[in-house]
Formats: C-alpha cells, structure tokens, sequence
C-alpha cells in the first residue's frame, strides 16, 4: 500500500462492531440456551476464527454478515473438537476459549499463527491451573500449542499481577464451570465487556472496585446483542482529523465504555477539538457519535491508570505524538511488547524510519514532535495496528509512504483503507 500526504478529509464514517464484543458474543451465545442474535457483528479474521473454532464443536452459528445467530446448546452443550482448534492469529479467541475448554469432559488442543505460537500462555496457564485445570504448553515454552484436558474445577480468588482483560475474562469464563465462587482482583481494572455481557444473560456477576466476583448459575440464556462501533478502529479516524489540516470527522456510534475510553481523554488532554454527540446506551453500552477537526497538538505524559483503557490505541497515539509540540512520554506499557508485534520496538523502528525523534524504554517511549515526519517504507510485521497506524502517519507526512504487509488490517478492519480514502475524496 503506497499512501501520499491528503488534506481536509471531511466526512462521516462507520467503523466495524467492537472486536472484544464480537468475539464474547460467539462464545457466550454457544453456552447459552437458545438462540443469540448478534447485530453489526465484526467480520475480521480474529472472530472469524472464534466462530470457526466453536462450529468445531458442534456449535450451529450462521453468518449472514451483519447479523450473527449462534444456536446455544446451554453450559454442558459443547461436544469434543475432531481436529485442532484453530484459533489463527486470535489472542482473545485463545485465551478467553481456554477458560471455557478448562470445565468440558474432553481433551482438545488449541493452537494458532505464528504470532500466537510466541505470545504469552503463562498468564492463563497459571490460574486456571489454580482452579484445577489440566492445561499443556505442548512445546513447554508456555506458548500455545496448548492442550487442556477438561475437568472438574474449583472456584479460586485470583490476585493478577496484570490488567488484562483476557486474563479476567478466561478466569470468569472457567468460573462458569467451578464449584463455588470464583473472583479475579487487577491492579487497575480493564476493559469489562466480560462482566456486562455475562450480566445480560443471567450470569451471577458483580464488581467491587477492580474485582469480578461470579457465582456458577444453572443455565445462561441467549440475548439479542447490538455491537456498537470500536473504539480501537475509530482512533485511526479520532487521529486523522486531528493530525491532516482542513479536516472534519464524524465517527458515528462508537462504543465509548468507560473502561475503554482512553484515547477520548488522550486527545482532549493534547489540546484535540473533540466532542461526543448523541450519547445514548445499547445493550448496557454507552454510544456516542465523535466529531473530531484539525487541532495543534501538544505532547503529554500518558502513564498510569489510563493504560489498560488505550492498550491498543498506543500505536496510533505514538503517530499522533509525532506531529505534536513538544515531548509525549508513554509510560507503563510493557504490556506492548506482548501484542502481535513487539509494538515498543516496531514504532521505534518505523517512526525513525519517518524522521521522528523516539527513544524506547522498558514499558513505553519518549517521542520529540513537532517536525513534519517524511515518507518510508514501513514494515508492519503484519500487526493490524501498525498498519493502520501509518496508513494515518502517511496522511499528514511529506513523500510517499509505502506499508509492507498491509493486508493484515483484515484482521480486524477489512475495510479501512476503503474507509479511510473515502474521507479525501
């Protein structure tokens, strides 16, 4: 993909269903009992694979596109896979699948791309090992492949060294299956899409600060589930009408859960002209429409709490700290180096290969703004992010940009470069 600089995008855009809510609905819709339809579902290769792996087990989901409907076989419903579970490039679809694999009566294995095969299992392995699980790293580097033999399991009080969601999520997911109560305590509290959507169909489930506390139910029941927009595809948009001069954007019905909110509160402290309109709740979800123009950006220190709700949107704020006065430091966010890339090293190597001035630390990156980067070629390491990232740092840069493995967007946006040229017309 070869990109040149663009002025004034103006235009209105919708971005693609919540990955995390899509990839949740599939398997909560597969426990529940009767029939889950899934409206704006995300048709990315990521939960692509989560229905792909729980049609293997003898899940019927039909996939007419915008609307997804699981026919649930309730709790004890899911038969032993004939092959491998596949799980592709998925992270969310390996972990949060394990927890539910963790309380069935069969053996499977699970198993991935080769960036799944090199990220981190540990994190899951160990509680859910807690609990009782049977769980293998086949090649005994706690990275998948992993075999999990399905057993009884008990209910534990997990005290995680990290804020992550899919870590929560697996535990909660295995705690479906304990005997007793099962609670997972974070640091600082990730994004809870697990719990409102356990809520939503009968689960036993509160919170108490940074703590999920759930209690086994008898039966979960199907719901009908309206994904709002992700808020993780509208940071490419949030980013190209701040950083492109001339621009105006409006990024229609965007989930804005507080848990995930980060990039809002990141542009608005660098001096972005954002603003939320028609704020309204779907399916327990807080929604809004986001409007974004042309600001003078100024770099910020971004550490702490904020981290866990702006993980992924990191890549692109790195983009957006680049044409900004002034320093933007990041810090804590060593969690970085564990995504589909190393994300710390592949932004250094690729904002320098543009010009910028960025220094990596252990848990983050100090970035020097305001000097309009240059085109490069920019190897994207086939992380959706990264290439979306540049597609946005092109826009706004001198020269051209060439992106090396741009079609790894379909993981998660298989139409954002359409998308995204649609607002420079």
């Amino acid at each position: 993909m070869k990109i040149t600089r663009k002025n004034g995008l103006k235009g209105t855009v919708s971005v693609p269903g919540d990955k995390s809510i899509s990839h949740r609905s599939i398997m909560l819709g597969s426990i529940a009992d009767g029939i889950t339809e899934v409206h704006h579902f995300l048709q990315g290769a990521d939960c692509l694979s989560s229905i792909a792996c729980f049609r293997q087990m003898g899940i019927n989901i039909e996939n007419n596109g915008d609307i997804v409907r699981i026919h649930g076989k309730g709790l004890h419903g899911l038969k032993q896979p004939s092959d491998i579970l596949d799980t592709g490039n998925s992270g969310t679809t390996t972990r949060l699948m394990s927890g539910i694999l963790a309380g069935q009566n069969f053996e499977c294995i699970v198993n991935g791309d080769a960036s799944i095969q090199s990220r981190p299992m540990r994190r899951i392995i160990t509680p859910l090992s807690l609990m009782g699980a049977s769980i293998e790293s086949l090649k005994g580097n706690d990275c998948a492949p992993l075999k999990i033999t399905g057993k009884k399991i008990k209910g534990i009080h997990y005290d995680s060294p990290v804020s992550s969601a899919q870590v929560k999520s697996a535990i909660l997911l295995a705690g479906l299956y304990a005997e007793g109560e099962t609670s997972v305590t974070e640091p600082v509290l990730s994004r809870n899409h697990t719990e409102l959507m356990l809520k939503g169909c009968g689960g036993d489930i509160t919170s108490n600060g940074t703590t999920a506390i759930l209690r086994p139910v008898e039966r979960l029941e199907a719901q009908k589930i309206v994904v709002p927009g992700d808020i993780s595809s509208a940071a490419y948009f949030m980013a190209a009408g701040l950083i492109v001069p001339g621009s105006e954007i409006c990024i229609k019905n965007v989930g804005i859960n507080p848990t995930r909110d980060g990039m809002i509160r990141v542009c608005q402290a660098m001096g972005g002209n954002i603003r939320m309109e028609n704020i309204h709740e779907v399916c327990g979800e807080p929604v809004a429409d986001i409007i974004v123009s042309h600001s003078n950006l100024h770099g910020i220190m971004i550490e702490g709490d904020i981290i866990p709700t702006l993980i992924d949107e990191l890549p692109i704020i790195a983009v957006m700290a680049a044409f900004a006065d002034g320093q933007t430091v990041i810090r804590d966010a060593a969690e970085l180096k564990v995504k589909e890339s190393d994300r710390i090293a592949v932004m250094t190597e690729n904002l320098s290969a543009m010009g910028v001035d960025i220094t990596p630390t252990d848990d983050g990156m100090i970035i020097n703004g305001g000097k309009t980067p240059c085109g490069a070629q920019i190897q994207s390491h086939l992380d959706h992010r990264i290439a979306m990232s540049f597609a946005v740092a092109a826009l706004a840069s001198d020269g051209e940009t060439e992106i090396i493995g741009s079609d790894c967007v379909n993981i998660s946006y298989p139409t954002f470069y359409n998308d995204l040229f649609n607002l420079s017309k």
